[in-house]
């Protein structure tokens, strides 16, 4: 299936079972379908919010098969690679196109805080080693490592290298980028709380965390600001913000798994090292996810829902 980089591509959580620290596939299943229903449009397998760094890798490629199988040929799948070595990113790129994955999201070299040069030699050898389109995910602000404009230049000379995951939190960059390359590199923002800002400015996509709670809000926004309908979609914008706010934080993978709690569509455990919330910060969620729910707006029906249409 051919990876078009539009549109709201939840970036998944991983579902694990509480008694014995396995793969929950029945939930992640449950997960899933809800976001089929909404209408998203990709899904981003084995990201951070995935909680990538405790996954071995046939776990990920576990969840790789399955989301195959449930989503058929409706949406496209994403596997990320994170991995320390360029031949360890390769060799995880290969499998991924064997098994079947559809595209790839690329993170820089983990833990060696890359130069320049040295990025843009992991990234062209990841893409030389396979066939499927690429998504860079350019987050300096949790991996250290910025990819440029200028070494964007000369990763496009690779035709797989398609898309960025903008993470900078630097809205400008999204006009850089069009001033630059057009409609060559698709811009998919990366940080919830500036997604309509993204949108708007003209990305093409939402790589989106929040969703995996409330994909039919995120789907709506994305729809609703596509169609220019952008009252409604700021009106929803400002209902979600306060939840979206809990993605930007360092334990978003524990805030966001206990508003799937919430909404029906998860569970809370997490792979240590991280533990579920607890006390206090656990409360002071909960009263803003709780909040955000007695006031959750009635949604449009949109044209990618199963309910209806624009």
């Amino acid at each position: 299936m051919e990876v078009d980089w539009d549109g709201i591509y939840p970036a998944i959580t991983t579902k694990f079972k509480e008694e014995d620290d396995s793969l929950d596939l029945k939930m992640f299943e449950h997960n899933i379908n809800a976001q089929l229903d909404a209408g998203i449009h990709g899904i981003v397998l084995g990201g951070s919010l995935g909680e990538a760094s405790t996954l071995k890798k046939n776990e990920k490629f576990t969840l790789l098969e399955k989301t195959l199988e449930l989503v058929g040929d409706q949406i496209s799948v994403v596997l990320n690679i994170a991995q320390t070595s360029t031949r360890g990113a390769v060799q995880e790129a290969e499998e991924a196109e064997e098994k079947g994955a559809h595209g790839l999201m690329v993170l820089p070299p983990m833990q060696y805080k890359a130069d320049d040069r040295e990025t843009v030699s992991y990234f062209k050898t990841v893409a030389e080693s396979t066939s499927l389109p690429i998504m860079i995910y350019n987050n300096p602000v949790d991996y250290s490592i910025e990819t440029t404009p200028n070494m964007f230049e000369k990763l496009l000379e690779h035709e797989n290298i398609q898309a960025v995951k903008e993470s900078t939190r630097d809205l400008t960059n999204i006009t850089r980028y069009r001033n630059r390359f057009g409609d060559r590199l698709k811009i998919l923002c990366g940080v919830d709380t500036l997604a309509l800002e993204s949108l708007l400015l003209g990305a093409d996509g939402w790589v989106a965390g929040l969703v995996a709670a409330f994909p039919r809000e995120t789907v709506a926004i994305y729809e609703l600001a596509r169609a220019g309908r952008l009252e409604e979609a700021r009106e929803i914008y400002r209902w979600f913000m306060p939840l979206l706010e809990l993605d930007i934080n360092p334990k978003l993978v524990q805030n966001i798994k206990l508003a799937e709690v919430t909404t029906g569509l998860g569970t809370e455990t997490v792979r240590p090292p991280r533990l579920p919330l607890a006390g206090e910060e656990r409360e002071q969620v909960l009263k803003v996810i709780h909040t955000s729910l007695e006031n959750r707006p009635e949604l449009p029906r949109l044209s990618s829902q199963k309910t209806g249409s624009l």
